[in-house]
């Protein structure tokens, strides 16, 4: 009976470790402002991040100019050249960061705010215009004070999607407090109830090091099904950017889970090894060694 409950009981902490480590990863990284923006901070310098938003700006640039040249080979590439010079400036990396912690703050006090008003996330990019121009105009681009700043709300979250997303945010919040707790707590009683308190724990390390695993291998599954249900609009290489930017403390939690679940394990089997063993006692009945006497 004890070796089944403790079989139980680290079977069950092996399966909540990589399922707290993605709650922990998403309430205290992703959930964090200053951590979150100073992550893509770093994609305002990648090549595929510039050519899609070269390509975005470019065509509304296009086609509020004029809509039928929209498609036309004369005005396009020019515009896009334009843009794609752009993003190579300090200016864009200003306006890269602001835009992202405008964007994520809107957000942000969306999902935590209960009482909000239905509706749709919107943000207001005024704010990210006016640091721009004060870029542009510190760099002494012509015409830059020109630039008119006035608000501009944009939807950044659809209406019908807030209120899943705050249900989700919430079960996250929590997850990512009891989650790890509970998994300390299981294996640490695991361990305790086994008959071979050895044995469970290099099974739990095992158990660990599987669960890092096979958290990694969720991570590349994940980052292949999103690309793949993007839309053929959305620039996938810049996509994919994105995605290991914000899950690169994901996997190196999980290779952290490996590395500790195998050390572990080697640890508790070697130790097992350099035990001495004992003397096995005589059997019953048989005639003592003899013994020598001093004369």
């Amino acid at each position: 009976m004890r070796d089944a409950l403790s079989a139980a009981l680290v079977a069950l902490a092996c399966l909540l470790a990589p399922c707290g480590a993605i709650a922990a990863w998403a309430a205290f990284g992703l959930a964090d402002t200053g951590r979150y923006v100073s992550t893509v901070a770093p994609l305002a310098a990648d090549p595929d991040v510039r050519d899609a938003v070269a390509d975005a700006v470019g065509d509304e640039v296009v086609r509020a100019l004029d809509p039928e040249a929209a498609a036309g080979p004369a005005l396009g590439p020019f515009v896009r050249d334009a843009v794609r010079s752009f993003t190579g400036t300090e200016a864009f990396r200003t306006a890269w960061e602001a835009g992202n912690r405008a964007v994520h703050d809107a957000v942000l006090r969306a999902l935590r705010d209960d009482t909000a008003a239905p509706g749709p996330v919107t943000v207001d990019l005024a704010p990210v215009a006016a640091r721009v121009r004060a870029r542009l105009a510190a760099d002494h681009v012509p015409f830059a004070h020109r630039i008119p700043v006035g608000p501009t709300e944009v939807a950044v979250v659809p209406a019908g999607e807030v209120d899943g997303l705050r249900e989700g945010y919430h079960v996250l919040d929590a997850a990512a407090l009891w989650l790890p707790l509970a998994t300390v707590v299981l294996a640490a009683a695991g361990i305790a109830v086994a008959a071979c308190r050895r044995r469970a724990l290099t099974a739990t390390g095992l158990g660990t090091a599987l669960g890092g695993a096979l958290l990694a291998l969720a991570v590349a599954l994940g980052r292949r099904l999103t690309l793949a249900d993007l839309p053929d609009r959305i620039h996938r290489p810049a996509a994919g950017a994105v995605y290991d930017a914000l899950t690169a403390g994901l996997r190196t939690v999980s290779w952290l889970l490996l590395a500790l679940g195998l050390t572990v394990a080697l640890a508790s089997w070697l130790t097992g090894r350099r035990r001495p063993g004992r003397r096995a006692a005589p059997p019953v009945g048989a005639p003592a060694p003899p013994s020598r006497s001093r004369v």
